[in-house]
């Protein structure tokens, strides 16, 4: 048996009340000259509404009734029907029209789709529909007015540069997840505290560290979420403030060891501690031209994990030229973190090359 397929019929055209009125004044062998006699409407009136250029009001089809026959709320309903299916025509056209625009800001429906971002639709009208949505506005106007001026400050990488559509998107995202986390108002000297709990969670597998560093941030005010990054972005990580009260730590998928993803996320509670509310910090990699924020985020960073002192004091006592494996580990384990971060640390400073103990860094695998 072949199975039963429901089609739903939807016409793509509107039969304005003008037609109506024609029909109606044939039945009665009138003419619109008589009919403008007899409603005391202007000819020209009769005329653009049998064309549809007119439409009619309320107090001509209580006219119209009392000539026609035909009661206002029928007219009154031919008019409503009409001008509501004109306005769903236009809207189609516009919504299928907004695919030029996502295409100059670099926005990929189908990849809003894919991770999540937006429900699955049918049709590329009720999907573009669903970007406006998940984005909070109501034409491309309205989001030049409400993310073209944000306070941003960010961090553009030498290899890369990240577009306005994929980073808005993934920046609200955020926002929205982040308006989902339940916390306690903000308190700096308990985010600090937690903060000095969560360097020990760096030895631990993503699997148990993460709950761990969500549950302290979220009891000192600060909201921790995981959005992947989408292509085009290229962003490590974020930070701004959702209220007064509630800070946001948001983090892309795009980590691939561990050592590259704690500094990221204390180079963003840094911006906390330190910085402006007002502002909203992105960090896309190592630049040359680094505001003074961000040079004091890296400092913190970098000081949090691994005191300079401490380094100072692992590297004057290394025998050879270069620190070993072993060394290392036993750093890592002197300070209470994982040795990738180590690792990180030497490399980035120039004192190993990149390609040396990167196997002592652990790869983290995210679960989307």
């Amino acid at each position: 048996m072949i199975p039963k397929t429901t089609l739903r019929y939807k016409p793509d055209y509107a039969v304005h009340p003008g037609e109506t009125l024609l029909e109606r004044l044939s039945s009665l062998g009138m003419s619109q000259a008589e009919l403008s006699r007899r409603t005391g409407l202007h000819v020209k009136t009769i005329n653009e509404i049998i064309k549809g250029k007119a439409p009619i009001s309320i107090e001509t089809s209580l006219i119209l009734e009392r000539v026609t026959g035909i009661p206002a709320h029928l007219w009154n309903n031919l008019e409503r029907n009409y001008r509501a299916k004109l306005a769903e025509f236009n809207e189609h056209r516009w919504l299928i029209g907004l695919n030029s625009w996502f295409d100059e800001i670099g926005l990929r429906p189908n990849e809003l789709e894919n991770l999540g971002f937006i429900p699955k639709q049918d049709t590329k009208e009720d999907r573009n529909k669903e970007i406006l949505k998940f984005l909070g506005i109501s034409s491309p106007e309205n989001f030049d007015a409400v993310y073209g001026k944000l306070g941003v400050q960010f961090r553009k990488s030498k290899a890369f540069e990240s577009k306005l559509g994929p980073l808005t998107a993934w920046l609200r995202r955020g926002e929205l997840e982040g308006k989902l986390v339940q916390c306690r108002p903000f308190n700096k000297i308990s985010f600090e505290k937690a903060l000095s709990e969560i360097r020990g969670l760096t030895k631990g597998a993503s699997s148990s560290f993460i709950p761990g560093m969500r549950e302290k941030c979220a009891r000192a005010g600060v909201a921790v979420v995981f959005v992947p990054e989408l292509k085009g972005c290229r962003v490590n990580g974020a930070t701004r403030w959702l209220s007064s009260t509630k800070a946001l730590i948001q983090l892309s998928l795009r980590y691939k060891t561990d050592d590259h993803f704690w500094f990221t996320f204390f180079h963003e509670a840094g911006h906390i501690l330190h910085h402006a509310k007002r502002a909203v910090f992105l960090e896309f990699g190592v630049d040359e031209n680094s505001t003074k924020d961000e040079i004091e985020a890296d400092a913190f960073a970098s000081n949090i994990l691994i005191p300079q002192n401490k380094f100072d004091i692992f590297l004057s006592r290394q025998h050879l030229d270069r620190p070993t494996k072993q060394s290392v580990r036993d750093f890592a384990n002197e300070l209470g973190i994982s040795p990738g971060i180590v690792v990180g640390r030497l490399q980035h400073d120039g004192i190993i090359p990149w390609e040396f103990f990167n196997n002592l860094k652990r790869t983290l695998k995210w679960s989307r």
